[in-house]
């Protein structure tokens, strides 16, 4: 059996470690399916997600020149509908103000943020320079 990157194909769990799932694809020809190639989701135990002896979906990802093959069972899934784009906003729903559950927001909201940073940056600024100084007076 000729095996070839993007193929996907049908294979039995033959082994399981803690990094990843060993795969038979033909009698002689085995892959190995990372951790990170298991699901969509995290995993942190392979034996969650696969028995030995299961029979899997595998996508052929790479085959380098040892002959070693890499395999990934969530690319070999079906891909999951991509969620609709957004239609643009026109510019007259940009020039309205915004609201958040259903209360309006405050048009000086801009106002009150761009204060609120001046004072925080000036705040930091001074704990920085204090800092500096314990630290320069310790360092004499």
């Amino acid at each position: 059996m000729d095996i070839q990157k993007g193929q996907i194909l049908t294979g039995k769990v033959t082994g399981i470690t803690k990094f990843g799932a060993f795969v038979q694809l033909a009698p002689g020809r085995s892959g190995l399916v990372y951790i990170s190639e298991i699901a969509n989701t995290f995993v942190n135990n392979v034996a969650d997600f696969l028995t030995v002896g299961q029979e899997v979906q595998v996508k052929v990802i790479s085959i380098d020149e040892q002959g070693r093959i890499n395999l990934s069972i969530k690319q070999a899934l079906a891909p999951k509908a991509e969620p609709a784009a957004r239609p643009p906003r026109s510019p007259r729903q940009d020039a309205l103000p915004a609201e958040t559950d259903g209360a309006p927001v405050d048009p000086d909201f801009e106002d009150k943020l761009k204060r609120f940073m001046k004072d925080s940056e000036g705040r930091i600024s001074d704990m920085m320079k204090q800092t500096e100084r314990r630290n320069s007076k310790r360092r004499r």
